[in-house]
Formats: C-alpha cells, sequence, structure tokens
C-alpha cells in the first residue's frame, strides 16, 4: 500500500510541475528580463530589455503584440531544439503568436521591446 501511494505521489508531482513548465511565465521565470507593466483582464504588457549576449530560459506567451523600442537582433530557441534568428527596427511593431521559446540578444547592442500578451480572444466587430 505504501509502494502505491508513494508511486501516486511521483505522478502527481511529474504531473504538476509538467504542466507548469510547459506555460512558464517569463515574467515569474525571467524577471531580471520581463517586467509587467500594466495588468487588466484582457491585456497583459510586459517590457522585455535584454543586454547584447544575454539570453532567457524556455518560457511561453500568448498571442501578443510586440513593440520594438529600438533595433533588435536576436536568436530564439524553441522547445524542439530549433531556431530561428530575427531582427527588426526600431518602432516596428509585430504580431507574434503564442509560442514557447528561449530568445538571446545575438546583437551589439541592448534591445527593448514592449509586449502586449492578449488574455482574452478578440471581439467580433460590427
Amino acid at each position: 500500500m505504501k509502494q502505491i501511494f508513494s508511486m501516486l505521489t511521483v505522478l502527481s508531482a511529474v504531473t504538476l510541475l509538467s504542466g507548469r513548465s510547459l506555460a512558464q511565465d517569463a515574467a515569474k521565470v525571467d524577471p531580471k528580463h520581463y517586467k509587467v507593466e500594466f495588468e487588466n483582464d484582457k491585456v497583459r504588457v510586459l517590457r522585455a530589455s535584454y543586454a547584447p549576449g544575454e539570453k532567457s530560459v524556455m518560457h511561453g506567451h500568448p498571442d501578443a503584440v510586440a513593440v520594438l523600442l529600438n533595433d533588435m537582433k536576436g536568436n530564439f530557441t524553441f522547445p524542439d531544439g530549433t531556431s530561428e534568428e530575427r531582427t527588426g527596427k526600431a518602432g516596428q511593431v509585430l504580431w507574434t503568436p503564442a509560442t514557447k521559446h528561449m530568445p538571446a540578444n545575438s546583437g551589439d547592442q541592448p534591445y527593448e521591446v514592449i509586449l502586449v500578451e492578449l488574455k482574452t480572444k478578440p471581439s467580433k466587430t460590427k
């Protein structure tokens, strides 16, 4: 009986931890780079700042709009191990579908991004 209880406890812990790791919140797992600037029931606004060479940890975001505050050169690694180099110009506004990634500043300048995460699906306009 003790063995069954121990196995169930371990399985429950693994299930809880694996579910949590699938949707890690950037502001919680990487407060060095992510700061919550504003939040309500519709959106959460994050400020992400990276010095040259800095990288984050694997985390996720819901659908969002990104506003680049300065030029950006970054490398984004995904859970399957693939990566993608991305660049952008100051003032550029980008749609970013929900994703999990590990970003890194691969440029020689710091970059800063405002990320407006959507909490709900957009309402239909008439």
